[in-house]
């Protein structure tokens, strides 16, 4: 999709949650950051380089403590949120609507419904997913049966949308459900062909919006898909699209500073040729990117594993197969490892398990925070001490 398409559909819509289509907003051409031929080399680096964090780092008793708990109905799902509200999708009480948006208070554990049903009228549309800010609630509705899919984005204060409701983006089965993050009054979005449609030679494309805007852009090009999701942490936006055009893949996890709306690039990871990105988001000036398979070249960064650090400084890894995206505050970071998490304190070289919720079912717990935060927030699903089967969500923060 290169820039002249931008425009496809050349205007954005409002409303009101669950109302008809009330006005319209443009949308800008061009793109910030154009794809380019070239891009900085690759980071190829001896294996042995990293430290072994499971077998050079000191094993500790862990200072985390939790700081609230809340037990939620069955069916909630938290998703990474940066501020006091949490995003959470919420099982409806029947078939119709399937799923709710909601979000959970940190100051009081209180769980609102934002958006009480799909504003697609179709019976086939659901709410997929679901990201906020303390000023900010967006929203993702998906056709199940046609895979068409349309990206909202609302202000939002006090647990409930507080303005118009805009049509951020659409698409059909030939684009992947837009993966999307909030920060403040700031929506960023990635629109790319779905790997198995007919516009997979496309270019793919991440927007910006700010709310109140009357026109959205396109700030950053990916010669073709995006490797990972959209992550804004501690002011800056990681992306990770591919950055040269041959058929040599090449990846670039990059940060770029939400303050002039990516226009300035923070710092660049390359990874070697062919390793694609799990999970990659930056704590500090350090990345903390994810790869879920081991490659027969690339080096260090081209093994299965999580990396945390820089080229020029280093990096330390931790050597278990990948799951969600990390999180830490200054020298801490959190990873989730199988049912459980371990926190990594670089500066002390130790490590220590944060232990899971009593009676958690197989699949463990899941954050609801990725990158730069001081308060972590966790939730898991959890057993019925008689029956033992899944009975509630408990959801646990801790103090970083």
């Amino acid at each position: 999709m290169r820039a002249p398409k931008l425009t496809r559909r050349s205007f954005l819509k409002t409303a009101a949650a669950g109302s008809a289509v009330a006005a319209t907003v443009g949308i800008l051409a061009g793109c910030t950051h154009e794809a380019q031929e070239e891009s900085e080399e690759p980071v190829v680096v001896d294996e042995d380089s990293a430290d072994d964090v499971l077998s050079s780092y000191e094993e500790a008793e862990s200072t985390l403590t939790v700081e609230n708990s809340w037990s939620l109905p069955l069916g909630n799902v938290l998703h990474p949120g940066e501020g006091t509200w949490i995003p959470v999708t919420t099982a409806g009480a029947s078939a119709t609507p399937m799923l709710k948006a909601s979000a959970l208070s940190l100051a009081s554990g209180e769980l609102l419904e934002v958006v009480p049903e799909p504003i697609g009228k179709q019976t086939t549309t659901v709410i997929y997913d679901a990201r906020c800010s303390d000023s900010v609630y967006a929203w993702l509705e998906l056709d199940y049966v046609t895979r068409a899919w349309s990206l909202y984005a609302a202000p939002f204060a006090d647990g409930a949308l507080s303005g118009e409701t805009v049509t951020l983006s659409e698409g059909d089965a030939n684009y992947d459900p837009a993966p999307f993050a909030v920060s403040g009054s700031t929506v960023v979005w990635q629109q790319q062909p779905s790997a198995g449609g007919e516009k997979t030679s496309e270019h793919s494309f991440c927007y910006l919006w700010h709310a109140g805007d009357t026109q959205a852009k396109a700030v950053v090009e990916s010669f073709g898909r995006f490797a990972t999701t959209p992550q804004i942490s501690g002011g800056a936006v990681i992306l990770a699209p591919r950055v040269r055009s041959d058929s040599v893949v090449f990846y670039g996890v990059t940060a770029y500073s939400l303050a002039d709306d990516l226009e300035t690039q923070l710092g660049q990871l390359v990874m070697p040729q062919n390793v694609r990105p799990f999970r990659a988001t930056r704590v500090g000036e350090r990345f903390l990117v994810s790869v879920e398979a081991s490659y027969s070249t690339g080096g260090l960064l081209g093994q299965m594993g999580t990396y945390i650090g820089t080229a020029e400084s280093g990096f330390a890894r931790i050597n278990r197969e990948p799951s969600e995206c990390g999180c830490g505050h200054a020298d801490l970071f959190i990873v989730k490892s199988n049912a459980s998490y371990l926190a990594v304190d670089l500066a002390k070289h130790s490590i220590s398990s944060l232990p899971s919720a009593d009676r958690i079912v197989d699949y463990g717990e899941y954050p609801a925070r990725a990158g730069e935060c001081d308060l972590f927030v966790t939730f898991s699903t959890v057993k019925d001490a008689t029956t033992g089967y899944p009975a509630s969500v408990a959801v646990r923060t801790f103090r970083l």
